[in-house]
């Protein structure tokens, strides 16, 4: 029989874990949330009348307790149930936070719980997703044995993978997701500005360069960064380099620090493999000073 579940925290994490935890047959003990509007909303998408505003109403007789709050609500939440014995003994606390440790729920111990964190590695866009967030993704775990056994199940019984990592690494695992999602849009944009002024329309930049984002995806997919390198930095090409500095500069100067940097990383990376020479890569570091 499968473990009770409670979500305290209805925004679109929340809700989501409700819906697909139930769907793969999870009692649900409820929803809970600051709004009693918003706990209301997320329990009639699962047909249940069993939500709250007063969270350890919810909490306390289930198995496992999700704390998708607000990141700076999650330990004071978690302290507020703890003190209304609101954890029973041997329950689990999850948050889902991908920048907090789990020893921030250190207050569900005092009621006997053990805890952990998962951090599904994927945007949640809507709260009514007419298809499974989770399904083929990875979600990161880490905290007390037991919590990690139940989180890996969890993941499973969603259709995702799981992997272990470290507690004390939780800030530059998020990181490194901030990187990929957040920052990649920020290049992206940087990129369609470039082909925007070059006189391709905005409507046709995503379409122009998608295949070969995708293929470059790929390559990294393949063969790995360094060997994915391509174009002027990794051909030693320091004249085109030059020209896109002097073309940057005079037609959109607020992008030129940025392309500068992308630039000088880029040569440390075509140098990995010994395919960009030191002579070369000097020549390239100091026009991208």
């Amino acid at each position: 029989m499968k473990h009770s579940i409670a979500i305290v925290g209805c925004g679109k994490v929340g809700t989501s874990l409700g819906i697909y935890l139930a769907e793969a047959g999870y009692k649900l003990a409820g929803f809970a949330s600051k709004s009693l509007l918003s706990a209301k909303r997320a329990a009639g998408i699962i047909e249940t009348d069993n939500f709250s505003d007063v969270p350890w109403e919810i909490t306390k007789d289930a198995d496992i307790i999700f704390l998708t709050t607000p990141d700076s609500a999650i330990e004071d939440t978690c302290s507020s149930i703890s003190s209304h014995s609101g954890f029973r003994k041997d329950a689990v606390v999850f948050h889902c936070s991908g920048a907090l440790p789990s020893t921030i729920l250190a207050s569900a111990k005092d009621c006997g719980a053990f805890t952990g964190s998962m951090h599904p590695l994927q945007t949640f866009a809507s709260a009514e997703l007419k298809y499974n967030p989770f399904q083929g993704i990875v979600i990161s775990v880490e905290g007390d044995d037991r919590a990690v056994s139940v989180a890996k199940e969890i993941a499973a019984d969603l259709g995702a993978e799981s992997f272990t990592i470290k507690t004390d690494t939780k800030t530059l695992y998020h990181a490194s997701a901030v990187v990929a999602s957040n920052y990649l849009v920020t290049l992206l944009d940087m990129s369609f500005r470039l082909i925007g002024t070059a006189g391709i329309p905005d409507r046709d930049a995503f379409k122009v360069l998608k295949p070969l984002i995708e293929n470059t995806l790929s390559n990294i997919e393949q063969v790995g960064i360094s060997k994915a390198l391509t174009g002027p930095i990794v051909r030693g090409d320091s004249e085109t380099v030059a020209k896109h500095i002097e073309e940057i500069g005079s037609k959109i100067p607020e992008l030129l620090d940025l392309y500068k940097t992308l630039g000088c990383h880029t040569v440390d990376i075509a140098m990995t493999d010994n395919v960009l020479s030191e002579k070369d890569a000097k020549k390239l570091k100091s026009i991208l000073k």
